[in-house]
């Protein structure tokens, strides 16, 4: 993937059922995120000691290289296994006369550690640095620490089914240790990852693998009981299913553009205990003729398509894929998109955008612009939980609380 320029998340979904073992599923998993967390440490180091280091012709060895060095540090692995595995691998794609070039460079690894690279420097493209260097100066460097580091695992107990202090309990129960912040009601966090199988009551619905930020969506729309509300982007179905534990009387309707990904909606409002209680349709949002019956929503939830540039901890080769002309397509997207709901959305109601995004051009500058030409638009104040405040909204920047990057604005349609 890091030769050919494939997507992180196509490739493993495509490699890892292959692997029978759930543990070896998630240490490959683990091993290409610690790559593509840190880049420059493992190209610093075959640069220090190689008089030629490997190419773009070469790419498939100095890939190999990085999941060599990822082994060892940042993760931490026995360096015997390491090695062994390593070398092994080269045999196995036909390089056997490389060999033993990699056994020398991951021994010196083992015995002198990786170079240090300034914290300064990223491998993220001059655009984007630039781009957050303007939109936030004084927090650049934290947004590219952050985002090199492996984020907690946040859960989100169904409050339909088992109360917070029960399923911590059960967790302790089986030997897992979980903290309880103040908000949201329902989060818990794991500081060490576990598979969804170790977790009590996963596969009955009692909890779900949600971010922080995330959550913070349902909190942020806060429908009325009984309310009709709208999921306009809602694969794969998580925000759904969060607001349908809090409130099963709510008279939801979840799209997705993408027929495949709206499986995985119904999916998980399955297992969370509501097939059948949500409307969903295949259909693109905007085009209002293809799926909404004409009858307001008191609530929309837009959980926009974006860069997401505040989930890299998450998806690594976000920085790698994104492209500067994307942020225009996207921001175009994001304006259609909000122009169309606002006509749903009922006098009196909420609409809710947020973006996992940390790019103005996508959040505020976008709702500054919707609010400009939309007279019957007004923004409504979120505390200072949901982050930094940007008058017509809130940013909270990548580990800021423990949460990935998020952009939240609250938008009542006055009469």
């Amino acid at each position: 993937m890091l030769h050919r320029g494939r997507s992180l998340k196509a490739e493993l979904a495509a490699a890892l059922p292959a692997l029978a073992d759930p543990r070896d599923r998630a240490l490959v998993e683990a091993i290409c995120f610690a790559v593509l967390r840190q880049p420059l440490r493992f190209e610093a180091a075959l640069t220090a000691w190689m008089p030629r280091p490997p190419g773009k012709r070469d790419g498939e060895l100095r890939a190999l290289l990085y999941v060599g060095l990822a082994q060892l540090d940042p993760l931490q692995l026995p360096a015997h296994a390491a090695l062994d595995a390593t070398v092994e691998a080269v045999r196995l794609l036909g390089h056997p006369h490389q060999a033993g070039l990699v056994n020398a460079l991951l021994r010196r690894a083992q015995r002198d550690g990786l170079p240090a690279v300034d914290p300064r420097h990223s491998h993220w493209p001059s655009w984007l640095r630039g781009q957050l260097r303007k939109d936030w100066p004084e927090h650049y460097e934290a947004i590219v620490a952050h985002s090199a580091t492996p984020p907690p695992m946040w859960l989100r107990v169904n409050r339909a089914r088992i109360g917070r202090e029960e399923y911590l309990a059960a967790l302790s129960a089986a030997g897992i240790e979980a903290f309880a912040p103040a908000a949201p009601a329902e989060a818990l966090r794991l500081d060490t990852p576990l598979a969804v199988a170790a977790l009590p009551g996963f596969a009955e619905g009692e909890v779900s693998v949600q971010d922080l930020s995330a959550q913070r969506v349902a909190d942020a729309l806060a429908p009325a009981r009984g309310a009709r509300v709208l999921d306009a982007c809602a694969a794969p179905g998580g925000k759904s299913a969060h607001l349908l534990e809090r409130d099963p009387s709510l008279r939801l309707t979840a799209l997705d553009i993408d027929a495949a990904r709206l499986q995985r909606v119904r999916a998980t409002l399955q297992r969370a205990g509501f097939d059948g209680q949500a409307d969903l349709h295949a259909a693109d949002a905007a085009e209002l003729d293809a799926w909404w019956d004409g009858e307001p929503f008191d609530a929309v939830l837009l959980d926009a398509p974006c860069s997401a540039t505040g989930i890299v901890r998450r998806q690594p080769d976000v920085v790698l894929h994104r492209r500067e002309s994307d942020i225009a397509a996207l921001t175009t997207l994001q304006a259609r998109l909000l122009d169309a709901l606002w006509r749903t959305l009922a006098p009196g109601g909420v609409l809710l955008y947020a973006t996992c995004s940390i790019l103005r051009a996508e959040n505020d500058a976008q709702i500054r612009a919707f609010l400009a030409r939309t007279a019957d638009a007004r923004v409504e104040p979120l505390d200072a939980g949901y982050g930094h405040d940007c008058q017509v909204g809130r940013q909270n920047l990548p580990g800021e609380g423990g949460g990935d990057g998020f952009f939240y604005a609250r938008l009542r349609r006055i009469a």
